[in-house]
């Protein structure tokens, strides 16, 4: 219903960036490009200033940006209002998630989203905790669900479970006996983690650092981009890992791999993450709502092993 120019422009102001305003909208750069002309020969002035491969506002932007902002908040709060009067619920969201997150929990939890909101669409956004941090910071996504510990104050971060993490080894390993694995256990074996950027893997650091241990010490001799990969690759034997006890359920109980807790325990939040200034659109507030109490119902679904 708003103008369709002032949405890309809006859009590209905020990002400083038509490549990646393009992504957020779904449109090609050349479309977004296109737009933005359009509502710069309404005006009959530039805009933007595009020097350097850089993008910047003018004068004249940065007016048009602060009333597309007021403008945008209105809107959103007249939607919600009618909305909240008609009890119509719809709209499309574009929800992001780190891998583990987004293969073990959220397939559940959006079945039974849209079993409850089928006007509503969601588009799903898959990478790891540090790629779906940038996601919400740039407004690519409107939720981000994240397994790492989230510093940005900007953001709006609400845990919505605990996960816990476990030593993964073959059956025949020499530790699958063990009850409980320390780190100086662990950094005696060929390590296999994920990529930089993980949330497993700033959690994993985090905790060696806690216990004085740098994290240069582990004997990482694999890094994989998922848990099915390092899956894999601990099954065949050519390492140990570290991963979320809930990723390797379907292995334990085919006894195709042995979890042992690590000692002291590694624990970690599951956090939705935001950005404070969104517009609040009522599919948001129910996708939340919903999500917070499927989270407290299930909050024991989780596997755990004994500390």
């Amino acid at each position: 219903m708003a103008d369709r120019r002032l949405q890309v422009f809006y859009t590209v102001a905020r990002l400083l960036s038509f490549t990646k305003a393009a992504d957020a909208l779904h449109m090609t750069q050349p479309a977004v490009t296109f737009q933005v002309r359009q509502l710069e020969d309404y005006f009959n002035t530039r805009l933007f200033d595009r020097t350097h491969n850089r993008v910047s506002l003018t004068e004249a932007g940065r007016t048009v940006y602060e009333y597309a902002e007021r403008i945008f908040e209105l809107y959103s709060e007249m939607e919600n209002s009618v909305r909240e009067l008609t009890g119509d619920v719809s709209g499309a969201l574009t929800l992001g998630a780190s891998t583990t997150i987004a293969e073990y929990m959220l397939p559940s939890l959006l079945g039974d989203f849209k079993k409850k909101y089928p006007e509503i669409n969601i588009r799903l956004k898959v990478s790891n905790s540090e790629g779906i941090v940038s996601m919400v910071e740039n407004n690519i996504i409107d939720l981000g669900v994240v397994e790492s510990p989230v510093s940005n104050r900007n953001l709006l971060v609400e845990v919505c479970q605990q996960d816990q993490l476990v030593l993964v080894v073959p059956p025949d390993h020499p530790l699958a006996g063990e009850k409980k694995a320390t780190l100086d256990q662990i950094l005696l074996q060929p390590f296999i983690c994920r990529e930089e950027g993980s949330g497993t893997r700033e959690v994993i650091v985090d905790y060696m650092a806690s216990q004085g241990v740098d994290k240069n010490a582990l004997g990482v001799c694999l890094e994989l981009g998922s848990p099915e990969a390092i899956k894999g690759a601990v099954e065949a034997g050519m390492g140990v890992s570290i991963l979320s006890r809930a990723t390797v359920e379907k292995e334990l109980a085919l006894k195709r791999l042995v979890a042992i807790p690590l000692a002291p325990p590694l624990e970690r939040p599951f956090s939705f993450v935001r950005q404070r200034q969104k517009f609040r659109l009522r599919a948001m507030e129910e996708l939340l709502e919903f999500a917070r109490n499927y989270c407290q119902v299930h909050a024991g679904d989780l596997p755990r092993t004994d500390a």
